[in-house]
């Protein structure tokens, strides 16, 4: 037998390319391949019947190839097509389906007339043909007997390049046998009674899928473990550092609340005392404001940024687009200016300040990633804001925060994040929600159509802009693209100025300068623009109060907590707002996340049922990095596991605070690299 931790090329187990082959992918060690989980399991005791019409989901068939060529679509391309049909038979005869593989002339090599194989995919409807495109497939041998690969629950992996499928499923199987069984145990034990060893077989080849997901949760256990260490490790140390008393004094917030025309919400005020009690404490605040569109945020790091102010030190508030920080500055002056604050806007494209006839540095620095960089010279970096934070890295942040002596820090998100995610990736921060609207948000009216005719989407608008509102038309691209079948921005800008003959309509995309984009929004924001045609680039932040009416191009090709966001750039100055979702329908998928957003406008609702219709890979795929490398991703729904991970963490930390005592083991799962580097005065 050989250990866990060997390395593979020392050992006899396998071919030298092979094990090559694995060290390219990382797997270096025995452990690192029994730690390459399956991505999924095929119940090849069983397979599904060959389809008679195009579904929604994927199919597992088995069958025999009975035509196989090579065919050509366009100069120079070709596809390698494959007719599988289904032996055994039924009421009206052997199904039949196709595959296709377009610019993958190898394949021709693997498959070929009178093999037996085992096809995973999608079928869908193709000139009058089901077809399946680009599947998964395995071909099984004549002389197949009892076998790891048929007639059983099948591992399928994600590929390591240089290794077939079969053939790292037979090297999987080997470790199984050959691995010394103590020798895989884990730095900490989180399932007690429970063997390691039986549960890698488990999860590779079950005898049911149920003990395959009971198995996986164990390791599942294990990661959640790791990354709670590392939250509560964090927190712990932020904790250790002295940080500074501010918030004491008042005097510009009352000034501040005295100017404005209406009345905070609850949640607003809540917020703003949680975020003063810890102004107020000597250790430093690490606090996350989490709001749904249109929830006042704004206000609340205004507020946060004068006690930082009146406490005589600097507010720096850190914006993810150009376009979004000189919203902010614009914001920021006209509310703040009046009551002589000196604020200064700072990106990688513009610096400008307000050019108060006052003496002194800036009190509030507002800019993008230029604010990370050594020429910003802050004299006493007291308070650090930042928005939409999981478009940072966690080192980003630390860079910033590390330009200050121990600042105070307040984070904020406009992206509901389900409980479970929001335990996961910011646990180490305290949290408050604005879960109210303030007084003056209009209805949005969202409507779901999938053939709506463009004379009447022409109507609507015209109607629209002549009562004195204006107009969002977002598309998905910006130029257009051989493979993707959606409009860009570039062909539909055209289009619209003939639509609207009369009226200004503008062009908004990433490509361009971002003098031009600013010179366009001001233009739009003061009503010389009717109608914007545009990208996501306006997806958060804008704020134009006379937009009222967005119609979202191939909405499908959105993410639900896109589209939300999207949607939370109308209706913003009290006239009554309208969202359509124009879509193809040809997706029962797309139908079902569209339909969410015309049933409910709260953004925690919406987050939820992304979470539950994309799966936590894709959902974490759009927040900060790091934790969208989990392995195990589907379990990020089980709150009951997270929070188990989180008391294991507490009660280490707990026993044994620096890790340096009875649980030493666990050290090197702390990574420092995760952590803000503090310093001291």
């Amino acid at each position: 037998m050989i250990s866990a931790h060997a390395e593979l090329a020392s050992t006899p187990l396998l071919a030298p390319k092979e094990s090559a082959a694995l060290a390219a992918a990382g797997l270096v060690t025995a452990e690192d391949v029994l730690q390459w989980f399956p991505k999924r399991h095929e119940d090849r005791r069983r397979f599904d019947a060959f389809p008679m019409q195009q579904g929604a989901h994927p199919v597992c068939l088995r069958g025999t190839v009975v035509d196989a060529s090579l065919r050509h679509f366009g100069p120079g391309r070709k596809f390698y097509e494959a007719v599988v049909m289904d032996g055994s038979g039924g009421l009206f005869g052997s199904g039949k389906v196709t595959c296709r593989w377009f610019n993958m002339p190898f394949i021709q090599k693997l498959i070929a007339s009178g093999h037996e194989v085992v096809l995973y995919g999608k079928v869908k409807e193709a000139g009058g043909r089901l077809v399946i495109d680009h599947p998964e497939f395995e071909i099984i041998r004549d002389d197949e007997g009892p076998s790891i690969h048929v007639e059983r629950i099948v591992p399928i992996y994600r590929n390591v390049s240089g290794i077939a499928q079969r053939r790292l499923r037979e090297i999987v199987h080997l470790l199984l046998l050959q691995v010394d069984p103590a020798t895989l145990d884990w730095c900490h034990e989180v399932a007690p009674g429970s063997s390691r060893a039986e549960d890698f077989r488990k999860v590779h080849f079950p005898e049911s899928l149920e003990e395959s997901t009971h198995s996986k949760r164990r390791f599942a256990l294990e990661e959640f473990f790791s990354l709670q260490l590392n939250v509560v490790w964090r927190r712990a140390r932020h904790d250790d550092y002295p940080g500074r008393v501010q918030g004491v004094r008042t005097t510009l917030l009352k000034r501040f609340y005295e100017s404005l025309p209406f009345d905070l919400t609850g949640a607003q005020k809540r917020s703003i005392k949680e975020i003063i009690a810890d102004l107020r404490s000597p250790r430093a605040m690490n606090r996350l404001l989490q709001g749904d569109v249109g929830s006042g945020k704004t206000f609340v790091a205004m507020a946060s940024m004068l006690l930082a102010v009146d406490s005589g030190s600097q507010a720096a508030l850190m914006a993810p687009t150009q376009i979004l920080a000189e919203q902010h500055f614009l914001t920021f002056k006209r509310w703040l200016e009046p009551l002589g604050v000196r604020i200064t806007l700072l990106t990688a494209a513009r610096e400008e300040s307000t050019h108060l006839p006052l003496d002194g540095e800036a009190q509030m620095v507002i800019g993008t990633h230029a604010l990370l960089h050594d020429r910003v010279a802050f004299q006493d970096l007291g308070l650090v804001v930042i928005d939409e934070q999981h478009k940072f890295g966690v080192s980003q942040r630390g860079r910033l925060i590390d330009q200050g002596v121990m600042p105070d820090v307040l984070v904020m998100t406009a992206t509901p994040i389900p409980r479970t995610l929001t335990l996961t990736i910011y646990g180490d921060l305290d949290v408050s929600i604005l879960d109210e609207k303030p007084a003056g948000r209009a209805k949005i009216v969202t409507a779901l159509r999938t053939a709506a005719k463009q004379s009447d989407i022409n109507k609507f608008v015209k109607a629209q802009l002549d009562e004195g509102r204006q107009a969002y038309f977002v598309y998905p691209l910006v130029e257009e693209s051989e493979t993707l079948k959606a409009e860009s921005v570039m062909e539909a800008f055209p289009k619209w100025q003939k639509r609207l003959p009369g009226r200004e309509v503008g062009l908004l995309h990433g490509k361009i300068p971002p003098e031009e984009k600013e010179r366009v929004m001001q233009r739009f924001r003061e009503g010389e623009i009717a109608a914007l045609v545009s990208t996501t680039v306006i997806e958060v932040g804008v704020d134009v109060p006379n937009a009222s009416v967005m119609i979202l191009h191939h909405a499908e090709r959105f993410g639900l907590a896109q589209l939300h966001q999207l949607r939370g750039r109308i209706g913003r100055g009290g006239h009554k707002g309208y969202c359509i979702l124009l879509t193809d329908g040809k997706s029962p998928e797309a139908m079902e996340k569209l339909k969410v957003l015309e049933q409910t406008s709260d953004g925690f609702e919406i987050a939820e049922a992304d979470l539950r219709l994309r799966g936590p890979g894709d959902v974490l795929g759009t927040m900060q990095s790091g934790a969208s490398e989990l392995r195990f991703v589907e379990f990020l729904s089980d709150i009951a596991l997270i929070r188990e991970a989180r008391a294991l963490a507490d009660q280490v930390l707990a026993e044994d605070p620096k890790l340096d005592s009875v649980h030493s083991r666990l050290a090197p799962l702390v990574q420092p690299g995760q952590e803000t580097e503090l310093r001291r005065d």
